[in-house]
């Protein structure tokens, strides 16, 4: 079937954009404000209602963009803001945000209301009374060209670049070509390729931007003393950072790449996009940003992601909340060994069973699925994970970093 006769029901939002999940996001301000919002999550026991936060207490651009972002997510329809009463992340200014952009929202601080017992309580109400204003979400045609998939790779080995990467570069390709928007990231699992990224850039403004956020990510893996490579890589069959990198950027395809986005900020236009999550530089220094797989699916939802796919030779069992996640594996002996968490096998492309270029539609397929309704097996066994941590990243125009001025 040809990918325009596919069609199924989203939910349709205030602001134009279109949804797979309708979900109901808690946010909690601060550390100090965790346990409540978790508990309203619990308590709740609705599948569609979700916990995100961020812990710091001092001011952060980043954090608060991200947040940001997230309350505007196109599967979000509606969000509560909990905040103790102490922190600079204010809820109030979270809920106002979120119903300018069309969600229905509430807040509350927990110093106000009397403390735990009495917060959780009023948590919940309010809770239920955003789940039944979400009951009136508009359904509305929605189609490949609709979407916006992230992608990115967490315990990678050999099968990952032979195979994982090559179902989702296929993929992607797939998508691209007929209307849709991809979004990679892992810059600094491009260590050597620059020139092959470079020379796909769709103009002359994205060439400028890729250059300047390779050489900023390889000057911030120099400061820190760390490359993204591991002992797990090292055991899956991996030498090198440089062997990784070769293999990880197979999942951007080959289309061209439009630009680079922050995180947080959508793409201007449909396309390829390279995410820019490294943070730049004279950034705050609490210690070194700690990057991990929820991070990086974090970051990709940020910037409007509909679902994500990680790619995992070695086996993974995180999801995340806001979108779902389909895991990926290269190697069948893993998908074996760990069915009830791994969504989609690429091994069969090692054997010569199946092509590089149908494995890409299979992998179509289950995504229109997931995003027809289809829980991932992480949706199915309640992970929920994020991450946000404290971050320097300079705000961005639009979609376009001002390179001239930087480079």
């Amino acid at each position: 079937m040809h990918p325009e006769q596919i069609i199924w029901q989203g939910y349709g939002r205030a602001d134009g954009s279109i949804g797979i999940r309708n979900k109901v996001l808690v946010v909690y301000t601060v550390e100090c404000a965790h346990f409540v919002a978790e508990q309203i999550v619990r308590k709740a026991n609705d599948s569609e209602v979700e916990l995100i936060g961020f812990a710091g207490c001092t001011d952060n651009q980043y954090a608060v963009r991200l947040l940001l972002a997230l309350l505007r997510h196109p599967n979000v329809g509606a969000v509560l803001a909990v905040g103790l009463g102490c922190e600079y992340t204010q809820p109030e200014r979270l809920a106002e945000a979120a119903r300018r952009a069309g969600r229905a929202a509430d807040w509350f601080f927990i110093q106000e209301k009397g403390g735990t017992a009495p917060s959780i309580a009023h948590g919940l109400n309010c809770v239920q009374r955003l789940r039944q204003q979400l009951q009136n979400t508009p359904r509305v045609p929605m189609q490949l060209r609709d979407l916006v998939i992230g992608a990115e790779c967490g315990g990678s080995d050999y099968t990952s670049g032979l195979a994982g990467n090559v179902a989702v570069g296929r993929f992607y390709d797939y998508l691209v070509a007929h209307g849709g928007t991809a979004i990679f990231e892992e810059i600094v699992e491009a260590v050597g390729l620059v020139d092959l990224l470079a020379g796909r850039a769709a103009n002359e403004q994205a060439r400028r931007e890729i250059v300047y956020t390779y050489q900023k990510a390889m000057d911030y893996c120099k400061s820190v003393r760390q490359y993204s490579v591991s002992p797990g890589n090292f055991a899956g069959g991996l030498s090198t950072i440089e062997e990784k990198s070769m293999g990880a950027v197979v999942k951007s395809g080959i289309q061209p790449i439009e630009g680079v986005i922050k995180v947080g900020v959508r793409p201007l236009h449909t396309g390829l996009w390279l995410l820019d999550s490294i943070p730049d530089p004279h950034w705050m220094q609490f210690g070194i940003t700690n990057p991990n797989d929820n991070e990086g699916l974090m970051d990709l939802i940020a910037s409007g992601c509909h679902l994500t796919i990680l790619v995992t030779g070695r086996g993974n069992v995180v999801g995340s909340a806001v979108a779902p996640v389909i895991k990926v594996t290269g190697n069948s002996r893993t998908f074996r060994r760990m069915q009830g968490d791994m969504d989609f096998d690429a091994g069969p492309v090692l054997t010569g069973a199946e092509a590089p270029q149908d494995l890409g539609l299979r992998l179509a397929d289950m995504v229109i699925a997931v995003a027809s309704g289809k829980q991932t097996c992480g949706e199915a066994l309640g992970h929920r994970e994020y991450y946000i941590p404290y971050k320097y990243q300079e705000k961005q125009v639009g979609a376009v970093p001002r390179c001239e001025q930087e480079c």
